[in-house]
């Protein structure tokens, strides 16, 4: 290993333990770290703090706002006393559904929509705190289900990444969409049956600062917005998602739509200006923007191909194909997590593990399939959008958050390389 390569993977690994002892406030670490790998000379000052100009960023610190402005709505409202009525009749049963309906939207969205878990987590942080059903519990396992179709359909972007790699490979490929969706909907039910198992081992906390009465409060508010405001409000929340779903079609204009809709809220008095500069400049935000610097420095300190080329190698000829495109899956979801390049990283991967499988004579597909899935299956680190955002909404402590996601970690790759290995024998 060179140096930058030690001084990357050294201050990252400080980094996730201050958040593990929990010394500073939540945004502060990754801060301190894109200081560090300046300090270092690891990357120039631009890298390390390119985050805050990173067009996914500035998209989500819109969002923030714009989701800040829906609590005032009446949508909210109706939102906060039909969840708190489902959790009232019944715990578990309620858990169960909300989890399910969640799974349900993104098989709508796709995998790995940006727009779709930032809507979700965002909605259930509005949620008062309630005994028999803590939202705390919700928070973690709806979140991450942002991120499972309960019904696979909409992987299209995987579906054409697989076929690009085993292309790429020199690997003829015809691959039963199907299939794949079934693979996918193995993925999704290892991720449900770890929910389901660890429902009473989930904390009980309020997600925010609220009274004994909230949940009183929270089915007598109304809307604090003339009806006009409201209605403006969804037309921008609408464009607003269009914006960030259509961002592959239209480009950086995507990005840009969130932010104008936000500036229609501070034009029409739906939000003033300290409401707006406390959203975009929320924990959260400074955690997403920090954690991008970090990702780009451990890319470019060419530890990816160090990792992968070593692990290849240490696999050997004689090893079986499900522990192969076991460890393949581990390396590239570790990986993706850290550099947060998700699809560089399965480019990087793919290609080894096909190679790897056709050297001893075995059919690539099963491998391709389940690397090129896994790429967006990490999150057992708080250092990507989603994983980030779970934890700062759903105020966990790191000890809180691996206690559910390293078990989900591994119950879901299990699943998925399961699932690529039967539909696609090696």
């Amino acid at each position: 290993m060179t140096l930058p390569m030690i001084f990357a993977l050294a201050i990252t690994i400080f980094m996730i333990i201050l958040v593990m002892i929990d010394k500073l406030p939540f945004g502060a670490p990754p801060l301190l770290a894109c200081l560090l790998l300046v300090i270092f000379n690891v990357v120039d000052i631009k890298t390390a703090f390119g985050g805050f100009s990173n067009s996914t960023i500035v998209m989500l610190a819109s969002f923030m706002a714009i989701i800040a402005a829906l609590q005032k709505t009446s949508f909210i409202t109706a939102f906060k006393k039909a969840m708190y009525n489902m959790a009232n009749k019944g715990g578990f049963m309620a858990f169960v559904m909300i989890i399910l309906i969640v799974m349900l939207g993104c098989s709508l969205f796709g995998t790995g929509s940006t727009a779709y878990y930032v809507l979700t987590i965002g909605l259930l942080s509005t949620l008062p705190y309630n005994k028999k059903l803590p939202p705390s519990k919700i928070v973690m396992t709806a979140g991450f289900a942002a991120n499972h179709p309960l019904i696979p359909l909409n992987t299209a972007l995987q579906y054409g990444i697989v076929i690009a790699v085993m292309e790429s490979a020199g690997v003829l490929a015809n691959i039963s969409m199907v299939k794949f969706a079934v693979v996918n909907f193995f993925l999704s039910m290892g991720f449900l049956l770890n929910c389901l198992i660890q429902y009473k081992l989930l904390p009980d906390h309020p997600i925010a600062a609220a009274s004994e009465d909230s949940i009183a409060a929270a089915n007598e508010e109304g809307s604090s917005l003339p009806k006009w405001k409201e209605y403006v409000t969804y037309i921008v929340f609408v464009a607003a998602v269009a914006g960030m779903i259509l961002q592959s079609s239209i480009g950086d204009a995507g990005y840009a739509i969130p932010g104008l809709s936000v500036a229609v809220l501070l034009v029409i008095g739906v939000m003033d200006f300290n409401e707006i500069r406390d959203a975009i400049c929320a924990p959260i935000i400074l955690v997403s923007a920090g954690v991008i610097g970090i990702a780009d420095a451990l890319g470019s300190t060419g530890l990816t191909n160090l990792v992968g080329e070593t692990v290849a190698g240490m696999l050997g000829s004689n090893i079986n194909p499900f522990i192969l495109v076991f460890v393949f899956c581990i390396l590239t979801s570790v990986l993706a997590t850290m550099t947060g390049s998700t699809i560089g990283t399965v480019y990087v991967f793919a290609p080894l593990a096909i190679a790897t499988c056709t050297s001893l004579g075995m059919d690539p597909t099963a491998a391709a399939v389940a690397i090129v899935i896994s790429g967006w299956c990490g999150h057992f680190l708080p250092i990507d959008g989603m994983p980030a955002m779970v934890m700062g909404v759903g105020k966990y402590n790191l000890k809180e958050f691996w206690k559910f996601t390293i078990p989900q970690y591994f119950i879901r790759l299990l699943a998925l390389t399961a699932g690529a290995v039967l539909m696609f024998p090696m």
